[in-house]
């Protein structure tokens, strides 16, 4: 290890913190740059437009067991699901209990990151100040990019994306139309449904829809008992307990997914399903165009809705960089080994940049683990890591549809297995003793 190597962190949100907390972990203190006045990143709720895309009654779709961080369990007096609140209060005890707070630079936004000569980096604040780092760890998230869908006329009334919404309440009396079927919408589209005049959701296509609990366990939970499994045998498992638990989309008026069951994100929730059965949420297909407050849709009907929500989900952007250095936007393949590691730029990691079919927050700890052992001298890099990046990047490709959406679209267990394998036998463990350094 470079002696007192200087290290940077962009974002004290979930990644960040396990970040700065692996780094410490190996006697390294980072500088963590958080632009807003606390840590929780996207669970930092506010009613105001802002950073954050958490709504006013977000709950996690993964439960509290496979969502902790290692080490740091959720209070048992969590429920299976707890809030954004109870996250947010989680993300901040542990930042507390392990010395991370102390890193932290807060209202302090990164402007600009540029690569030198030296794979040392030069980081301007928005404030004028430059500072150079040997090593840059970016966690500043990928849900705070709105990504709009294109249609042919123009909508006359409200349209916002998911990022924007807050709580159903500006919504009530209107009529309200969702678009997407992905997490946000569906519970975007039950929320309103509860006060609205008319509250209908629109799908290109068809998803996968679980229930938040299965058998008395939360789903997640349920289904890591049988991830042992051969992969074909365990699909076909997953795909048949959620048939018995469900029966069909088209029960519902929606469209069947065309692809298979982990081949894009589940959507967890018990509720749109409800809903759709008592009348409070209306099936929609796709967007023909729009005329003014008129919408028509691809199967002929025409309505008339005073705001459409468009929870279409995000671009992957990092505004501190020049795109000729990287540019992960509206690409198909995202090269990263072990999803994290950018092998042109050896200095630089990226924490948290993938969408598990599970929790990203446990995996995004075995990262930093992993990095930050790197930094210190206890890991390398295998000699075949582009070969192995490439086969990361097919497999992605081969198993999952082909949209910038699901670029970084992965299996829970498999890359946190995978990351585990990787942590090298020498690993430091936190003690009591570990000190934050001035």
């Amino acid at each position: 290890m470079k002696s007192n190597p200087r290290v940077c962190v962009i974002g004290a949100g979930p990644a960040g913190i396990t970040t700065a907390k692996n780094l410490l972990q190996v006697g390294i203190t980072p500088v963590v740059y958080e632009r807003q006045d606390q840590i929780g990143g996207n669970w930092v709720f506010s009613p105001r437009l802002s950073h954050s895309s958490v709504y006013e009654t977000t709950h996690i779709i993964t439960s509290k067991t496979l969502s902790a961080y290692d080490g740091f369990p959720m209070p048992d007096d969590y429920p299976d699901y707890p809030s954004h609140k109870q996250v947010l209060a989680y993300f901040q005890n542990y930042a507390r209990h392990f010395g991370v707070d102390q890193c932290v630079r807060f209202n302090t936004e990164v402007v600009k990151a540029e690569k030198q000569p030296d794979e040392t980096w030069r980081i301007t604040l928005k404030d004028g100040t430059v500072e150079t780092f040997d090593y840059l760890f970016v966690a500043n998230g990928h849900h705070s990019d709105p990504r709009y869908p294109t249609y042919p006329g123009t909508f006359t009334g409200q349209m916002l994306h998911s990022h924007d919404y807050k709580s159903a309440a500006p919504f009530r009396d209107q009529r309200v139309l969702v678009i997407g079927g992905g997490n946000s919408a569906c519970d975007i589209a039950v929320e309103t449904g509860r006060i609205s005049a008319f509250t209908a959701i629109s799908m290109r296509r068809g998803y996968f829809i679980s229930p938040k609990i299965v058998l008395g366990y939360p789903s997640d939970v349920l289904a890591s008992k049988f991830n042992w499994l051969p992969r074909s045998i365990y699909l076909r498992l997953l795909r048949f307990s959620l048939w018995l638990a469900i029966g069909s989309n088209k029960q519902y008026g929606l469209p069947e997914p065309k692809h298979g069951i982990l081949e894009a994100h589940l959507v967890m929730n018990s509720e749109l399903l409800y809903n759709l059965r008592h009348g409070r949420v209306h099936p929609r297909p796709d967007i023909k165009c729009f005329d003014g407050k008129r919408v028509e849709f691809v199967d002929g009907r025409v309505e008339e809705y005073d705001t459409v929500i468009a929870a279409t989900g995000f671009r992957i952007t990092f505004p501190f960089f020049d795109k000729a250095l990287v540019d992960f936007e509206d690409k198909l393949q995202v090269p990263l080994f072990l999803r994290m590691f950018h092998l042109d730029h050896p200095t630089l990691f990226f924490m948290g940049l993938f969408q598990p079919l599970g929790c990203i927050w446990p995996i995004a700890d075995l990262q930093a683990k992993l990095a930050a052992n790197l930094i210190a001298g206890n890991y390398r890099l295998p000699a075949d890591a582009r070969a192995q990046t490439q086969r990361e990047v097919e497999l992605i490709a081969r198993r999952h549809i082909s949209t910038p959406r699901h670029s970084i679209e992965v299996e829970y267990h498999e890359l946190y297995n995978a990351l585990k394998r990787a942590i090298p036998a020498n690993a430091p463990a936190w003690t009591a003793h570990t000190k934050v350094k001035a």
